[in-house]
């Protein structure tokens, strides 16, 4: 497939030396000309005859970054590492040789930049799990590492229709929609976000953007010049009301109405605020003062008032949101905002680069003045993700969730703010309060009024959260979260949970086999078995008889190595899978509190290998076992508070029997029901109950009551039965 054409991307001059130090030193006085020219020259030696896809010398690549991170006003240290970017990666120059050439904290974040650059290249999830590990430790602990990476993804995307290969457009499209762009918006930087969508969105959908472009350029000639008539008005309004203002308004961009269109699943023509208006004002109070102008001048539709000047967003957003009914019916988005407020909605934690003191950097004391938000706040919860561990599957997913900030605004009790993404729910919000909170949770209060765990948080709601004594985890977590922060506390919660599971498992196991064979484990040490096992602790050797990566008999032989035949043989006798309290050795699974009791259905008799569930008996009897197709379940399933998922443990799945029930339809003469218990003998089945109903001339029916190891082995019973010619039918109980 070709590459699509982008429209707006032209290839660049490239800045001349002279020209970059230029643009550095118009915000930056005090800015260092010799590392600038060193930078420069270095890069350009660095990468000789290297070529990009479009041709270019490979050098105008980072010469180009760094005049993009110019136009933000970076400090020069960024400006240097934007030069070098590349050099370590791309070339067989070293840290050490950057960090003499320019100093130890260009180094650092030349080495940064470096690591995120690995991400692209990734193709496996472990490598891009570990390389999405070492990105977030970067950037959490140095913003510009950020900056540097998201202009120069931003150059590349605007030469992405240089690269051939459609396979490898698409992935680096794709990676910049779902991780670049949201990590832009979560630092405030919208003008580099917007472009990256823009980008990615016409290499990925270049139909669907061309479709909503073409219908963009027909609402034009329809709607002649609304958007200068508007903007007219507006001005007049505010002129007249003594308010000093600039009014401007602009198309939405492509991506930003595809993406209304696919959450609200609509249609192009039922989407009516097509335009946004932007009021530049002079101070806050103005913008109050504006807002209050506009929505006497125009109708404002019903929750469409949005403020985050008083609440900003996570990422330093400040502005007023309006929308009202205008010129020919026109519904009219409006953003008021002061100046300053502009800059930080557009550069975001970029605005905050500034000449103080005679030194240039980074204003802290601007950043609080501004908003009083520490963007980076953002990047330090995925810190935390990192944290609970996981797989690398896990931590991507949680990555990507933690960078979506379509937000909602709720409070403590106490009136602490809270931002979470939308369709958080209590779950969410306990754990951005605290981890252990999010443990103990075992209800919630919205707005004084007990509501379910699953209710959906909206803005403005005053949340109290129910703690319990202990950690819990409820059984359809998944279904009440949606943040990764939650759900990474959540699964490093069950993972813990499921050690001490399997530990207890293994534990009893191990005793019961040492008691079998007239021993006793508290008389011994475990330590000879470490070796053979490669654990360190008793508890770790525990786990793995419990996973079943190790027998208890193994465990025994290797403690006990001159054991009599006799007494391994009693060791290593199966055991019968019975309710009571040994019931706990061989089902794990949702609900199996402490003290709740658990028997296995008569109805259908599960064995090891089926598929099972549990299900809370309203008379107090406990937790019943039954097989996922037993009829009985039919009678609770409007009850889904009592259902369980269900698991057998590994020490089910050996050295254990079950009982099973099969229901026979077998001819009625003389020696056919010793041929079938011969079948059943023979399958290495044991009968243990027999019961004859609907005896008639012809046929009768029988129920068998067999001890087997699992449900393949009573497959392989019914099998042979069926293949004998007296036997009509063979069914297995179900309820």
């Amino acid at each position: 497939m070709p590459a699509p054409v982008v429209p707006g991307v032209v290839r660049p001059r490239m800045l001349r030396q002279f020209e970059l130090i230029e643009k550095v030193r118009s915000y930056d006085p005090t800015a260092d000309e010799a590392i600038l020219n060193r930078a420069y020259v270095y890069a350009m030696r660095q990468h000789g005859s290297q070529k990009r896809a479009s041709g270019d010398p490979y050098f105008a690549h980072p010469i180009e970054v760094a005049g993009i991170l110019t136009d933000y006003r970076l400090d020069t240290e960024t400006i240097v590492t934007a030069l070098l970017h590349d050099v370590i990666e791309d070339t067989d120059a070293t840290r050490e040789q950057v960090a003499e050439l320019f100093g130890a904290e260009v180094a650092e974040l030349v080495e940064g930049v470096t690591k995120l650059s690995k991400l692209e290249l990734s193709q496996e999830h472990l490598r891009q799990a570990e390389n999405l590990r070492k990105f977030i430790l970067a950037i959490s602990k140095d913003v510009r590492v950020l900056l540097v990476k998201l202009a120069d993804r931003l150059h590349n995307m605007r030469t992405l229709h240089f690269i051939k290969q459609a396979a490898k457009r698409e992935r680096i499209a794709r990676e910049t929609l779902d991780i670049y762009g949201p990590l832009a918006r979560s630092i405030g930087v919208h003008r580099i976000c917007e472009e990256l969508e823009e980008l990615a969105f016409a290499h990925l959908n270049p139909v669907a953007r061309n479709a909503i472009l073409r219908r963009l350029e027909t609402l034009r000639h329809e709607q002649g010049g609304a958007v200068s008539l508007v903007s007219q008005e507006i001005s007049a309004r505010l002129d007249t009301a003594g308010i000093p203002a600039r009014v401007f308004g602009r198309e939405k961009h492509a991506y930003s109405i595809w993406r209304k269109l696919q959450r609200k699943s609509i249609g192009f023509s039922q989407l009516s605020d097509i335009y946004a208006f932007r009021v530049i004002v002079e101070n806050e109070d103005d913008c109050y003062r504006a807002l209050g102008v506009i929505h006497r001048a125009w109708p404002s539709v019903p929750e469409r008032f949005k403020d985050f000047i008083s609440t900003p967003k996570r990422n330093n957003y400040r502005s007023l949101h309006t929308t009202v009914v205008g010129y020919r019916g026109m519904r009219i988005e409006m953003q008021i905002r002061t100046e300053a407020m502009d800059r930080v909605a557009e550069e975001g934690v970029a605005a905050h680069w500034r000449y103080k003191n005679e030194s240039y950097g980074f204003d802290a004391e601007h950043q609080k003045a501004a908003g009083g938000r520490d963007p980076l706040v953002n990047l330090r919860h995925l810190v935390q993700v990192l944290e609970h561990g996981g797989d690398a599957e896990e931590l991507v997913e949680h990555a990507k969730l933690e960078m979506f900030l379509d937000q909602v605004f709720v409070f403590t009790p106490k009136g602490q703010l809270v931002s979470l993404p939308r369709g958080a729910m209590p779950l969410d919000f306990a754990y951005a309060v605290h981890t252990d909170i999010g443990d103990t949770t075992i209800g919630v209060k919205i707005n004084g009024e007990l509501k379910p765990l699953r209710t959906a948080l909206v803005n403005g709601d005053v949340v109290e959260v129910i703690r319990g004594g202990k950690p819990v985890v409820p059984p359809d977590w998944r279904s009440l979260t949606v943040t990764g922060r939650a759900r990474s506390a959540i699964r490093r919660h069950i993972r813990q949970t499921e050690r001490d599971e399997f530990v207890r498992l293994g534990r009893a196991t191990v005793d019961q086999t040492f008691e079998s064979a007239g021993k006793s484990r508290k008389d011994v040490s475990l330590r000879p078995a470490f070796d053979r096992f490669a654990v360190a602790t008793d508890d770790d050797l525990f786990e793995a008889v419990g996973r079943g990566r190790a027998t208890p008999g193994q465990v025994l032989e290797t403690v006990f190595p001159g054991l009599r035949a006799d007494e391994r043989e009693a060791a290593t006798a199966r055991r019968r899978i019975e309710a009571g309290a040994g019931a706990r050795l061989y089902v794990r699974g949702g609900g199996l509190t402490p003290g709740v009791s658990i028997h296995f259905g008569e109805c259908c008799s599960p064995v090891p290998g089926d598929r099972i569930v549990g299900i809370i008996e309203a008379d107090g009897r406990g937790l019943t076992v039954h097989t996922i197709d037993c009829e009985t379940l039919a009678h609770y399933e409007d009850r889904e508070e009592l259902w369980r998922d269900l698991q057998w443990t590994p020490e089910a799945e050996r050295n254990t029997v079950a009982r099973a029930r099969l229901t026979a339809t077998i001819k009625n003469a003389p020696g056919v029901l010793g041929q079938v218990c011969t079948v059943i003998g023979e399958a290495g089945g044991n009968i243990v109950g027999l019961r004859m109903h609907h005896r008639q001339s012809d046929f009768f029916g029988v129920d068998f009551d067999v001890e087997v190891t699992d449900a393949r082995h009573l497959t392989h019973i019914s099998a042979a039965l069926r293949a004998n010619p007296s036997v009509e039918d063979v069914e297995r109980a179900k309820g």
